[in-house]
């Protein structure tokens, strides 16, 4: 196959070009309620050819058959013929890369049946169902993902990768007449099958939490000290301000340009923020971008100020920077853009017990239970909260949705704990249509000042 993709890479008369081939295994099994719902396994192979001619711009092709990649390549050249850019497109220089990697597991799970994998899902399952009779529903899911993906260019580059996933996740839905809560809890990892066994007590969590929430009292609506767990901070992070920190979004809006001008002051010197591709055995870890580019570390906020963003070749020649490793790519259906690896809250010194012995009256904020931003702005629901009462954590409550501006409320962090932790949950990012791209988060417990909570 390299001698096939390195022909094909010379025949071109782009002025670059780029070919990356991908195949999939992926096992899904997901049980609704008693019933089972979905247990599948398939595979897809593919591949996207980019060219760029650099006063027209690129052209694209996918494909699903190697037999046709010189057609592909000048169909992509063709494409690019056809286009107009308002200036010429350059890209950062990387240097050209030859390297193959393989994955390591203790337990492959492309060697585990089917059928197990069946019986795990159904067990966790059955541990839902049976924990309490206020719960009216349950989805337990397992799924795994292998990922082999190649990436050659004209400059020289060849590199293999691949890439393991392994998920469970469990939700519970209760009800107290017409009270109805929920509550999830998933855990992901790029290790083997072995992770994701003997996880009673992750999917018991769920259950309780779920009917916990059933007595938690709506919060009331006011302005607080919060503290935010390593979830909810990690979230928060990755949603607010991580996509601020992506180059594109950054160089195609001129509002968010002049919000992320370098050296700006986000923070107290205790705040430091990263992302971080390099990482090993985090969902967003990728040795070498869908561009070929190295991962490296990629500080976006030193000792509270801005120092940095995320790029692609194509961004950064625009803005004079370097290429960062974070052109990524859903599957090879679609181009790179700019995205996040694993973007998290540098650990801090302060001990969860000091973050809150001096405060009177505020609100423990656990978990993320979905959303918005709007530039500077956000509303983020927690997933259960507490009260803090005289130094002490409280009573639970719920409905608890923060919100607030990005940039004051970055001023308002007071202190982050010393209790750092990768979220190493299931979910995914979306942005231009490619859902869910794996990445990863991580934070230790903030402290924010003059927080506004919505409630009753």
């Amino acid at each position: 196959m390299r001698d096939r993709i390195q022909e094909a890479l010379k025949r071109s008369k782009a002025d670059y070009t780029e070919i990356r081939i991908e195949e999939k295994e992926t096992t899904r099994v997901v049980f609704r309620g008693k019933e089972l719902e979905t247990a599948n396994a398939n595979i897809d192979k593919g591949g996207i050819v980019r060219c760029l001619i650099r006063d027209k711009g690129w052209g694209v092709t996918t494909f699903n058959n190697l037999d046709d990649l010189l057609t592909k390549v000048d169909q992509a050249y063709q494409c690019a013929q056809v286009g107009t850019v308002p200036e010429p497109i350059e890209l950062a220089l990387v240097e050209p890369v030859e390297q193959i990697t393989t994955a390591e597991m203790k337990r492959d799970f492309r060697d585990i049946t089917l059928a197990e994998k069946k019986a795990l899902a159904e067990r966790y399952n059955q541990v839902l169902l049976g924990h309490s009779d206020k719960i009216i529903d349950t989805q337990s899911v397992y799924s795994d993902v292998f990922t082999h993906l190649v990436l050659a260019n004209s400059e020289g580059t060849y590199i293999e990768q691949e890439k393991p996933s392994v998920m469970v996740a469990a939700f519970a839905t209760t009800r107290d007449g017409d009270n109805v809560q929920q509550a999830y809890e998933s855990l992901a990892d790029t290790r083997g099958y072995e992770y994701v066994l003997d996880k009673d007590e992750l999917v018991r969590k769920a259950a309780q939490k779920a009917v916990d929430l059933l007595e938690a009292k709506p919060v009331k609506a006011g302005q607080y000290t919060v503290v935010a767990d390593q979830m909810l901070a990690g979230v928060f992070i990755h949603e607010a301000f991580g996509h601020l920190s992506e180059a594109d979004f950054v160089y195609e809006n001129p509002k968010a340009r002049e919000m992320m001008t370098m050296g700006r002051r986000f923070g107290r010197d205790i705040l430091n923020v990263f992302d971080d591709g390099s990482i090993p055995d985090q969902r967003g870890t990728t040795l070498y971008d869908d561009e070929g580019t190295p991962a490296r570390r990629n500080w976006l906020i030193r000792e509270g100020d801005l120092v940095g963003r995320l790029h692609s070749r194509q961004t950064a020649a625009k803005m004079g920077e370097s290429a960062s490793g974070n052109a990524r790519a859903m599957n090879y259906r679609f181009a790179p853009i700019v995205r996040m690896t694993n973007t998290a809250i540098d650990n801090g010194a302060t001990s969860f017990e000091d973050m809150i012995k001096d405060i009177e009256l505020g609100i423990y904020a656990c978990d993320a239970y979905g959303g918005q931003t709007q530039l500077e702005n956000f509303s983020f629901s927690s997933g259960y909260a507490y009260m803090i009462r005289n130094g002490k954590i409280a009573e639970m409550v719920k409905d608890v949705i923060l919100s607030g501006n990005l940039f004051s409320t970055l001023e308002n962090i007071d202190a982050i704990g010393n209790d750092f932790k990768w979220l190493n949950t299931g979910g995914g990012c979306g942005k231009g249509n490619q859902f869910p791209l794996p990445v990863g988060m991580g934070s230790p417990h903030i402290r924010i000042q003059n927080v506004v909570i919505g409630g009753e």
